[in-house]
Formats: structure tokens, sequence, C-alpha cells
């Protein structure tokens, strides 16, 4: 059985932007997702560029799963923001914690991504299908696996319907974090977040910055390319193709890939998929 699959999107900051953003859509739709989704940036510095990617792929007719960050919201403002998708029959959201932008010393009505969880639920009761964010390596900011865990556990019991994943190479990694789940009793279905490899030195960053370990010797094969961009690509390829044929021989439910605005490094890893 073939995995669902979703397609994420941060918003252009200009209109050449949103006109390469519209090109890739237009391709990737072509492989029948389950939703594209949008992001949100820190303390909601992208909250109208969000909204109006959000309702440009709406106007498409494709299903779209808005984010949504604690960080700098308020009860009203994440009011306002779930009538106003609401209104339009938006049934998806990602809920995050987000954040805190430099500079920002007001968190907002939110602390943590399960607040907002139970906050979504009593505006708007099962409007929304609720996705989280999960961590097979650990969020980088938690005390212990096992608190890390109990951080699942607030947002699955809040009422999150499903779970996406940060992105990881360690399929091990996944299949253990996934029995654990199973293991707490935890009934919440994990999605594997897939980022294609194309940039080693943004890779990295990402990677440094958000606590996706990348597997020393996939780190070594690509510093060795230093800045020949096709090899890089041509092995990044085969990396996470062999990644996703082994999540979906584990049953995976689906794979959410992010994209980066860029449609050919995802439609070739699902078309291995294929």
């Amino acid at each position: 059985m073939q995995p669902e699959l979703s397609f994420e999107f941060f918003p252009p900051n200009t209109e050449e932007g949103e006109d390469r953003l519209a090109a890739a859509r237009a391709r990737l739709a072509a492989e029948r997702p389950t939703f594209f989704s949008v992001t949100y940036g820190a303390g909601g510095s992208t909250r109208d560029k969000t909204l109006r990617t959000v309702l440009r792929i709406l106007g498409e007719g494709h299903a779209v799963a808005p984010h949504l960050s604690c960080i700098g919201a308020t009860r009203t403002s994440i009011a306002e923001l779930l009538d106003l998708y609401r209104s339009h029959g938006i049934r998806r959201l990602v809920a995050l914690r987000g954040d805190l932008p430099s500079g920002m010393v007001d968190g907002g009505d939110f602390r943590y991504a399960n607040e907002l969880v139970a906050f979504v639920r009593e505006h708007s009761g099962d409007w929304f299908h609720i996705e989280v964010a999960a961590y097979p390596e650990v969020h980088p900011q938690a005390v212990s696996p096992e608190a890390d865990l109990e951080a699942l556990r607030r947002k699955a019991e809040a009422g999150a319907d499903s779970a996406i994943t940060q992105y990881f190479f360690n399929v091990d990694g996944f299949l253990w974090f996934r029995d654990s789940v199973e293991r707490a009793g935890l009934r919440i279905p994990l999605v594997p977040g897939i980022m294609p490899i194309t940039n080693f030195r943004q890779l990295s960053r990402f990677s440094d910055a958000c606590g996706a370990e990348i597997p020393r010797w996939i780190r070594l094969r690509l510093a060795a390319f230093g800045d020949d961009v096709e090899s890089i690509r041509r092995f990044g390829a085969e990396v996470v193709a062999d990644q996703c044929r082994r999540l979906v021989a584990a049953g995976v439910p689906a794979l959410h890939f992010y994209t980066m605005n860029q449609a050919d490094p995802t439609l070739e890893l699902v078309r291995v998929i294929r």
C-alpha cells in the first residue's frame, strides 16, 4: 500500500518567489498529495505572507494545512485565524510551539504546543485535523528522551490527531522512536519528515539549529564533494531515496516532504517510492 504524501512550503518574500512556488506547486500537485502545508515565521513574522500563500493554494483547489505557532500569539489572534481558516473551509492545521525571535520578550498566551492544541479544540471542536511535531532524535531543548516523549503525550491528550517528525537520516532511530511511542501507549500516527539533500552548507546549518543528526558517513561524503553541486545532488538523492524505501517497507502511513519550495528534488524521491 502506497503511503500518503504531503508537501511543505515556506511563504515567499517576493512576487518572483511566489511565481516560482506556484510553478513548483503545480508540478507537485500532479502527485495528488493529501495536503500542502505552509510554514509560519517565528513570532508570527510571516503571518500575512503565510495567509496569502494558504489562500492561493486553496484557490487552486488543493487541501492546505497552515502552520500555527504559539510564540507571540494571543488567544484572540489565534481565534481570529481559526475563524478565518474555517470560513474558507480549511480542515487541517499544523500546531507548533515555534521559536522565540531574537529580542522578543513576551512569548504570548501559550507556552507549549499542547496548550495551543487544547485551545484549538476548545474554540473549534473537531473541525480541524491537528498535526503536531515529533522528534525521533529528541528535541534539542528536551532535558531527556523521556521528557520529550511526555511532551508528545501531552499534545496527543490535548487533541492532536497525528504527528509529523523533524527530518532525519537515521531510519533505525525513527523505528526505535516509533516503538517507544507504542510502548508508551500512545496511538498517535507518526509521519516521517523527509528532507531532500541539495545543499550541504544549508543542510548543516539547519541540522545544527534543529538537532537533526547528519550521520558521520553522510557528512564526510558531502563535505568531500566541495562545491560540486551535481555530485551532492546525486549522492543526496540516492541516500534519501533509500531512506524512503525503508520507511515505506516499514509501513509508515505517510511521508511529509520539506520541499524548500523546489519541485525537482522531491519529485525524484516520489518517483522512486512509486
